[in-house]
């Protein structure tokens, strides 16, 4: 797992010396955006073990982010896809209109095929589930920040079978970001309410985004949501 410290030293070969030299040209300047501190801390013990990587800022929510990466200090952005007050996809899209140049690498604790392929749209350079071992991460964020892509095995296979295959397009695909994420949520058994604290957006806007979801997936009620949502493999059951 991405976030067991004890798997942290077999991780890496004997040569990846923990140096965070920031004033080395060819240290790659990592920014952390998670709304769990244990989760930033134990991505900084990953990557405080490798010589090449250095931990630039981090930020606990969505415009915390955006102003960190407006600093200019960067060179890879680890991206949590769920956030208070504004997604993950939210945040990439501002971030690909302000900072193009930076390589922004999707985290999520989500199934894989479940946000790839919306962020990898929105122009995401990688995407990497939190379960990962620690030297997939590590992995990832040399391949994005030399302008590469990254994508797992698993998910590349996947997208792969999408592409070969002939299909009308799902309702779910036809939702905005945010009806998607809402729908993903209530499926997963949250109310309304606990979306909108979840969020920081009002009930109000919540029940709005329900009330579209629902009118063009054709559903009725939750029930039928979240039946669907399992279906297609948007929730764990």
């Amino acid at each position: 797992m991405l976030l067991s410290a004890a798997s942290v030293p077999a991780a890496f070969p004997a040569n990846d010396l923990p140096c965070n030299n920031m004033s080395n040209k060819n240290t790659i300047k990592v920014l952390i955006a998670d709304d769990h501190a244990i989760v930033r801390e134990g991505l900084k013990q990953i990557l405080a073990d490798t010589r090449d990587i250095a931990v630039a800022g981090e930020a606990e929510d969505g415009l915390d982010a955006i102003k960190l990466v407006r600093q200019g200090k960067g060179d890879v952005l680890l991206l949590d896809i769920s956030m208070p007050d504004r997604s993950g996809i939210e945040v990439l899209k501002q971030v690909r209109k302000e900072e193009p140049g930076l390589a922004v690498l999707i985290l999520t604790m989500h199934r894989e095929d479940q946000y790839a392929i919306r962020s990898l749209k929105a122009g995401a350079a990688g995407y990497l589930n939190k379960q990962s071992a620690p030297a997939e991460l590590v992995n990832a964020i040399r391949m994005v920040a030399a302008g590469r892509k990254y994508v797992s095995p698993a998910l590349a296979q996947e997208l792969a079978n999408q592409v070969n295959e002939e299909r009308e397009v799902p309702l779910h695909e036809t939702l905005s970001d945010r009806e998607f994420q809402t729908l993903t949520m209530i499926a997963s058994g949250k109310t309304v309410s606990d979306i909108a604290k979840e969020l920081v957006l009002s009930v109000k806007t919540i029940s709005m985004y329900r009330a579209r979801l629902l009118q063009k997936m054709k559903l009725r009620h939750n029930a039928e949501l979240t039946h669907y949502a399992i279906k297609h493999r948007l929730v764990e059951e």
